[in-house]
């Protein structure tokens, strides 16, 4: 899934191999892996982290979005946990799986012993209960659209207490890791969030401001020495938006772990204290904008028109400059996007994709000849109004306002004003998924694997995730239909190689026409205090504390 994504392939040896090599390798700085194995745990103490904006919801089924999916991570349990270093699939609550040879089911053997917070054992049920509510179109729950398929939904059903079978209407490559995706939620919950089966419980939420985690007594993990997991206490996530103020609480020792760290603060902390920083290599991420064509916001129908133009998304696409972005917004931290998947996923990545030319006279030919005029070294429509619009994006994040101006610079050379609107990230969510009411959008994506199935809910025309046109109850363009035949055909055959034409037919057709307009791929950058051991950084989402329950303070540490 993605925050918009996650899910890979993992059936065969060799695949499985070479998804692992496409993961990329780590860049450390001096003596920051914080290995469990060279200190002696400490329980006890409270891992403090920084959340960037409010949670969008604590519904583990409805997460989305960056925060929501933190506080679902450490809360909730799943059948199968990728592990984040490794990119393999690793048992949870389900103690082991088989795959049917046709791919189209999976059986999992549950593991006993494991309870709810309130004493109820989880079992059978609980998974039935789980997808029936998932999968109910009511909830619209963006998890749900990796196991929705043109001939069905998948069917989960038990046998006994501690089997489970999930049958899918077509063969799903690597289906056991869409289950990662998935809070099991105890079938007794009558209300979300309820107490899970992760390492951490809610205790306290204060809106806007923090959230507060404590250790689940009723965890069922212990280390090998046998002692019961998690080590600490608790775990506080702040909200704060504002860079500088977390980095001066790390420094202060306030804050124990920045999981994403911004260009400009890891190149200051590198000097600093170089052996507090960690630069885990390229990721899948990418930072990007788009237009919106929702038919029914408020934008004005000229703005629409422009934004419904594949000429008019080509030459704002071909105009900016991803190198400098890359250099000046990211300190050489990450590289220009060619297209929608990140060459560091080597698996899937479409190598025959080239990178975007600039060529201005080029690009205000082919607007020109689309009906566009310029006049005074202003761009106008075919009625004469001048090409105008906003981007919004979330306040306080610097790399991204700074993203924001040197597109602005970038666009100003056709002749397009553009306007820089920054936004509390719960302002923005609204815009962006409820009222539409919003022209463009400057945005991150987060995305945990490689493979396609992970992007289901982003490329599905009727996905709700679909940011540039949700929720659409059919495809309303004819590359938008291409799109959902190629991506539903991936899905539905384990032949890498076929996967893989279908997957770089999409990756031309979303570079070609432009409704997202992918700008850089961002190295993972992280900081992690000198006190914290058990840290096994990641370039894959989260990448300090996927290990969260392993992680503790060293005794010398005082805390």
């Amino acid at each position: 899934m993605t925050k918009l994504g996650k899910v890979k392939q993992t059936r065969w040896k060799l695949y499985l191999l070479i998804a692992a090599i496409a993961c990329g390798a780590l860049v450390l700085g001096p003596g920051v892996l914080h290995s469990a194995a060279l200190d002696k745990p400490a329980p006890g103490g409270e891992l403090r982290m920084s959340l960037y904006a409010d949670v969008k919801t604590l519904d583990p089924w409805l997460s989305d979005d960056t925060p929501s999916d933190t506080v679902r991570y450490l809360t909730e349990g799943v059948l199968i946990r990728i592990n984040r270093r490794t990119q393999q699939p690793e048992a949870e609550l389900a103690t082991s799986w088989k795959v049917s040879k046709d791919g189209r089911k999976i059986e999992f053997q549950l593991r006993k012993g494991v309870q709810f917070p309130d004493g109820s054992p989880f079992a059978a049920r609980d998974v039935i209960s789980t997808f029936d509510h998932l999968l109910d179109p009511s909830l619209h729950a963006p998890v749900a659209d990796s196991f929705k398929f043109d001939q069905g939904v998948v069917k989960v059903t038990a046998q006994g207490d501690y089997t489970v079978t999930a049958a899918f209407p077509v063969p799903v490559p690597g289906s056991e890791r869409l289950f990662d995706l998935v809070a099991v939620v105890s079938a007794k919950s009558s209300s979300r969030p309820a107490p899970g089966l992760g390492a951490f419980l809610i205790q306290e939420r204060k809106p806007g401001t923090s959230i507060l985690l404590r250790r689940n007594p009723s965890y069922w993990k212990h280390d090998a020495n046998g002692h019961a997991l998690p080590y600490f206490d608790s775990v506080r996530l702040d909200i704060q938006q504002n860079r500088d103020l977390e980095l001066l609480k790390f420094r202060r020792g306030e804050v124990s772990v920045i999981d994403v760290l911004s260009p400009d603060l890891f190149e200051r902390l590198s000097k600093e204290a170089p052996g507090s920083v960690i630069d885990s290599g390229p990721t899948f991420d990418s930072d990007f904008m788009w237009f919106n064509q929702t038919a029914k916001s408020p934008v004005p129908a000229n703005k629409k028109e422009w934004f419904r133009s594949e000429v008019f998304r080509r030459a704002v696409s071909g105009a900016i400059n991803r190198a400098d972005i890359a250099r000046l917004v990211y300190k050489g931290h990450a590289s220009p996007a060619l297209g929608p998947v990140s060459p560091a996923n080597k698996l899937w990545f479409n190598a025959n994709i080239k990178p975007e030319v600039i060529d201005t006279s080029l690009t205000l030919k082919q607007l020109i000849q689309s009906g566009f005029t310029l006049q005074s070294g202003s761009l106008k429509d075919h009625t004469g109004a001048p090409v105008e619009f906003s981007i919004i994006t979330n306040a306080g994040n610097k790399s991204r306002e700074l993203m924001a101006t040197l597109i602005q610079q970038d666009l100003a050379k056709l002749g397009i004003k553009i306007n820089v609107v920054t936004l509390d990230f719960p302002s923005l969510i609204e815009r962006i998924t409820r009222s539409f009411d919003y022209e463009a959008c400057l945005l991150g994506f987060t995305n945990v694997e490689a493979d396609p199935n992970g992007v289901m809910n982003i490329y599905l025309s009727s996905a709700s995730n679909h940011a540039w046109n949700p929720g659409q109850k059919a495809p309303e363009t004819p590359w938008e239909h291409e799109v959902d035949k190629l991506m539903l055909a991936q899905a539905a055959t384990p032949d890498y190689h076929a996967r893989k034409k279908n997957f770089d037919r999409v990756q031309e057709i979303i570079r070609q026409q432009a409704p997202i307009v992918f700008l850089v791929h961002p190295n993972a950058l992280s900081a992690v205090a000198p006190s914290l051991a058990g840290v096994s950084p990641s370039a894959s989402y989260p990448h300090t504390f996927w290990n969260a329950e392993n992680l503790f303070f060293t005794k010398k540490s005082g805390q």
